[in-house]
């Protein structure tokens, strides 16, 4: 069986070409990156033909060097970044351009929604909170999330609004570019908190549609991410070099697929995943919510489980960070050496690169201390303006002191969301650890040492969303159960158990790193208001 997945990130796309039957096995893969526009007003946004045309090329690419043909496909689905905005009218067409999860435009449309009456919790009003509470365990809590970029594009650009036929997510927008059929998965449906999860009763909730004031118009059917969307039309096939009538299922939400990906499966299981940004996440059979730590239990591909989800916002974004600009003189003079002319290989080898660097500073730092920050926080504690930082750098430290500690930094915020999940539900002694961040063997012991667990990695780590789209694909054409093939085929290949000797140190600086925010709070809020 032969499955395309694209696994659709916040700068990139990778287009995966899975073979299973007795195991899974990446057979192909292209990459094909697209802009990100931040303005000043705190937009984030992304363009729809540039996302079509890393589409098209990457499929393309997946068969020239390979012996696998285009009728061999059986299913095809998106497992992509979520909590962005699309708006398109009858046809589908994009009215504007799309606004990714990062968007904040909406910061006045939150406040005068949630920032109103007497009562307040976490600087929200107490009633719509409670509200939500009920309908879902979460709430839109965050200038960033969903409703709010409705909001604004309601009050300043009534043109678009008038036009908008319906509200999707960024993977629903691509599934109906290659269907046809507009439609949300459910999961993304949650992602608006708009959605009723109470069981026998999942769907939009009218009662938080007219407290938001949405209009329900703008809501489109609900899908399972197990469900067939629809099947590849004619003229999507023609762009992306397949065969019409592909089955297109519904897919979802990267954070909806990783945990099956990453073999989590079982009640309890927990991983941690760093890639552009980065969580901690539990798998449960039930929803629960900490809404002081912005943690909540976000929709599962399987019906009746839940991710219980804490998120980091810049993860491997930062180390990113650190390539482009910290690294500057390194990265010329390495990519002059190695004439790495393309761009996901330049930066999968220039991250090892450093990390052989980082490897050459002591745990700790040699002191020096960064908070992951670059683009605000979410979890444990919301707040848009907080920035990253280095803190105590003196004469004696140097570049590779500084590429360490955001490495560290990382890590103590990610062990950081793992307490705070332990103190609502039962997190697992063995982490697994996926994503682009679980291919440097420095950072998954790093990750042992910080958190004091043991840490599991597995294979084709980079592809672990795409891995689990890829299975839920399989197991709705094969009619078996999702969880138990991903406990079949999806193994850890290497351990990385807690040194003891680098305790001590991690223990000191981690306990300054929760401290910072707090000590740091008003400045951000003086810099950056």
């Amino acid at each position: 069986m032969y499955i395309i997945v694209y696994d659709f990130g916040t700068s990139s796309v990778k287009t995966c070409l899975f073979e299973i039957d007795s195991q899974i096995r990446l057979a192909a893969s292209a990459s094909a990156s697209y802009g990100l526009y931040i303005s000043d007003d705190g937009g984030a946004e992304q363009d729809t033909e540039e996302w079509w045309a890393a589409l098209c090329s990457t499929t393309r690419e997946l068969f020239r060097n390979s012996e696998i043909t285009p009728n061999e496909i059986e299913g095809m689905a998106f497992c992509s970044q979520m909590q962005g905005a699309v708006f398109v009218d009858a046809q589908g067409n994009a009215l504007r351009r799309p606004m990714n999860y990062l968007d904040q435009k909406g910061v006045e449309e939150y406040k005068a929604c949630m920032g109103s009456g007497v009562v307040k919790v976490s600087g929200c009003s107490l009633y719509k909170l409670v509200r939500n509470l009920i309908v879902n365990y979460a709430g839109s809590t965050s200038a960033k999330d969903p409703v709010w970029k409705y909001k604004w594009v309601e009050n300043h650009e009534p043109e678009v609004y008038s036009r908008i036929y319906k509200w999707l997510d960024i993977g629903d927008y691509l599934t109906s570019r290659c269907t046809g059929r507009i439609v949300r998965t459910a999961d993304t449906a949650f992602a608006t908190f708009l959605y009723d999860t109470r069981k026998g009763r999942e769907g939009w909730n009218k009662g938080l549609l007219k407290m938001y004031k949405v209009n329900p118009d703008h809501m489109p059917e609900i899908i399972d991410c197990t469900e067939l969307a629809g099947r590849l039309t004619g003229e999507a096939a023609a762009a992306l070099g397949l065969v019409e009538g592909i089955p297109v299922f519904g897919g979802g939400g990267d954070t909806t697929f990783v945990n099956i990906g990453a073999g989590c499966t079982r009640p309890g299981d927990t991983h941690i995943y760093v890639g552009t940004s980065g969580w901690v996440s539990t798998y449960l059979d039930y929803q629960t919510v900490d809404i002081n730590a912005m943690i909540t239990g976000v929709l599962s591909a399987k019906k009746g489980y839940f991710n219980y989800y804490a998120e980091l916002e810049t993860a491997g974004k930062c180390f990113e960070w650190v390539m482009d600009h910290l690294a500057l003189d390194e990265v010329g003079v390495y990519l002059e050496h190695t004439k790495v002319t393309d761009h996901e290989s330049k930066y999968l080898s220039l991250y090892d690169y450093l990390s052989e660097e980082v490897a050459k500073v002591p745990p700790g730092a040699n002191g020096v201390i960064f908070t992951p920050w670059l683009h605000g926080n979410r979890c444990p504690f919301e707040d848009s303006r907080a920035g990253g930082m280095f803190i105590n750098i003196r004469i004696e430290n140097g570049k590779r002191d500084m590429l360490r500690a955001v490495l560290e930094g990382i890590c103590y915020h990610l062990r950081w969301l793992l307490e705070c999940e332990a103190r609502k539900v039962k997190t697992s002694d063995t982490i697994r650890f996926v994503g682009g961040g679980a291919l440097s063997p420095v950072t998954c012991q790093m990750l042992a040492d910080i958190t004091g667990r043991r840490i599991e990695t597995v294979n084709n780590t980079q592809e672990v969303g795409a891995i689990g789209t890829a299975l839920v694909v399989a197991a709705g054409v094969r009619g078996t159960d999702v969880l138990a093939l991903a406990r079949q085929l999806v193994k850890a290949d290497r351990v990385y158990v807690p040194d003891p000797a680098n305790k001590e140190i991690y223990e000191r600086n981690y306990s300054v790193f929760k401290g910072l925010y707090r000590a740091n709070a008003r400045s951000f809020r003086a810099l950056n208001a």
